[in-house]
């Protein structure tokens, strides 16, 4: 199970360091239900090809089901082909907060006119993401937008929008 909370941000955070870089490709064969691939390049370590899938959102957007398996790159390029579209780049930086939870900053599209940058937060329990609060983390001017469940805030609908040419439903705030 995935639990996340999610908001629209600028740029990446002045006050923490990046621990981990990604450098990522995705593409998206069904948006619903969500099957998703990705290339994952950690930055100077190593790249991996995912295939994901994904559940219906519950508990106004916190949670859904996510499963996530490794795949070879030649599927992963067999997939892409498949798509046939340009995948959406992303750069994800992510900072350990001082009460142990990792922020996730992802910069979408860098260089184009849909470019936007979002942030996430995941969590152990329903519990615990509700009572999370930014402010805690020293983040509360940076997370003051936040989108966790809001209607057309998923990848999925940008995906749909940007590469398949649906109606502009995306939330960037």
């Amino acid at each position: 199970m995935e639990i996340e909370r999610k908001w629209m941000v600028t740029g990446w955070p002045t006050d923490l360091e990046a621990e981990e870089v990604y450098l990522m490709d995705q593409g998206y064969i069904s948006v619903r239900p969500t099957v998703r691939i990705r290339r994952e390049e950690l930055v100077g370590v190593k790249t991996e090809h995912v295939l994901c899938f994904k559940g219906s959102p519950i508990d106004n957007g916190l949670a859904r089901e996510e499963i996530e398996t490794v795949i070879d790159e030649e599927l992963y390029q067999k997939l892409k082909n498949l798509i046939g579209l340009p995948l959406i780049h992303k750069e994800r930086r992510q900072y350990r907060l001082a009460d142990g939870h990792v922020l996730e900053v992802n910069s979408v599209d860098p260089g184009t006119e849909t470019a936007f940058s979002y942030a996430e937060v995941e969590f152990e329990s329903l519990g615990e993401a509700k009572d999370w609060q930014p402010a805690n983390a020293g983040l509360a001017e940076y997370l003051k937008n936040e989108c966790t469940g809001i209607p057309g805030s998923s990848m999925g609908e940008y995906w749909m929008e940007t590469r398949l040419g649906f109606e502009k439903i995306w939330n960037r705030g």
